[in-house]
């Protein structure tokens, strides 16, 4: 099951769209050449792992992409991968008109680590012609959250095999 795919199952207003993400929205993951600098100076063997730290931007270049990725299914309305933040616009799924949510994620460190990403969420409901803000259950916070992290990992562990 895909990053994608794991977020339609548990977020109810994604159930509708497509399986994979359109292909312009997917990445690449970055691909080392037999020249890449992870390779051990003294070997010609590379090391098991990608570097957990990215220092071309302030942020974590894999936790940024991965949050671009699960957010794509929502308009952005600000990416900034400079200072890691990620501001989505209100999204409506069309099977559910009648709710409405907006995300905001933020890249907070180079490191991929846990404590590196913040993710809040707002929810609106229709009701009595205005939209009303609702609660957003914590435990759907954190599995975006996971999602994000996983996907993550993934890219990192994609880089390695290169």
């Amino acid at each position: 099951m895909t990053i994608y795919n794991a977020a339609k199952a548990h977020f109810p207003f994604l159930k509708d769209l497509p399986d994979e993400p359109p292909a312009h929205d997917r990445r690449r993951p970055h691909r080392p050449r037999n020249g890449d600098a992870r390779l051990h100076p003294h070997r010609n063997l590379p090391t098991q792992l990608a570097p957990s730290q990215v220092t071309t931007l302030a942020i974590n270049s894999y936790l940024w992409r991965a949050a671009v990725d699960t957010v794509s299914f929502a308009p952005l309305l600000q990416a900034n991968a400079q200072s890691g933040v990620i501001i989505t616009d209100w999204y409506t799924n069309p099977k559910a008109p009648g709710e409405r949510v907006k995300l905001t994620v933020a890249v907070l460190d180079p490191d991929l680590r846990t404590d590196a990403l913040r993710v809040s969420a707002a929810k609106q409901v229709y009701q009595n012609g205005a939209w009303v803000d609702s609660p957003v259950s914590a435990a759907t916070v954190q599995k975006l959250e996971d999602i994000i992290l996983t996907r993550a990992r993934d890219l990192r562990r994609g880089a390695v095999r290169g």
